[in-house]
């Protein structure tokens, strides 16, 4: 596809969500068409399911979550981005596919084999272009959200081993895919992270470029 798709990845409090605003505001500077979406959530749909995932009161065995979040993206992929990178546009998405495979399967102890097939029909096959890995200690990520004093969600409420067990997920996948994966040192300057993700992304458009011509 003409476009380029980014995705934003990493354990909470990592400062993904933030690094992934300053990036869509800088290359909206640039003059570039930028498209912003999140998982769970994108089109309305996804919204609704987000909102059953993430909600604490709520008991969503493992495998039910597993496939909400399968039918989040299959809408948001339909519906968002697709369309977004079939114009041309750069589209960031706050978490995507690697993100099931690091909570869900490392989290939650899911079979990853298995859900890497139900995956690819979800997304059609799309893989991110790169993916800004925010690498944290989950014990750091808590103790900054616990400053934010903001109600953690379902997810977040899980106890530190499980977020540990993410951010081992993440570093294997980051491992397997060195070529598509930009991991960040979430202990850096917020200035630092910004500039190493503008310029990553930066030089990829300019190799999605010159391959059109």
């Amino acid at each position: 596809m003409p476009g380029l798709f980014v995705t934003f990845e990493g354990v909470e409090g990592s400062g993904k969500s933030s690094r992934c605003r300053h990036l869509i505001e800088a290359l909206q500077n640039a003059g570039s068409e930028t498209v912003f979406t999140r998982e769970p959530g994108g089109p309305d749909v996804s919204e609704r399911i987000r909102s059953l995932l993430l909600n604490p009161e709520l008991d969503v065995p493992p495998l039910t979550e597993l496939m909400l979040y399968f039918a989040s993206r299959a809408a948001n992929v339909h519906r968002v981005i697709r369309p977004a990178l079939q114009r041309g546009a750069t589209v960031l998405c706050d978490r995507f596919s690697d993100a099931t495979f690091a909570y869900q399967g490392w989290g939650r102890g899911l079979p990853i084999q298995e859900m890497r097939a139900a995956n690819d029909l979800a997304t059609g096959g799309l893989k991110p272009d790169l993916t800004i890995l925010m690498d944290l200690d989950p014990e750091e990520g808590f103790r900054r959200m616990n400053i934010s004093g903001r109600k953690l969600d379902r997810i977040e409420m899980e106890a530190l081993s499980f977020h540990r067990r993410v951010r081992e997920g993440y570093c294997h996948l980051a491992r397997l895919e060195p070529d598509r994966f930009l991991t960040v040192d979430g202990m850096l300057s917020e200035e630092q992270q910004d500039l190493l993700i503008l310029n990553e992304v930066l030089e990829r458009s300019t190799y999605r470029k010159a391959d059109r011509l």
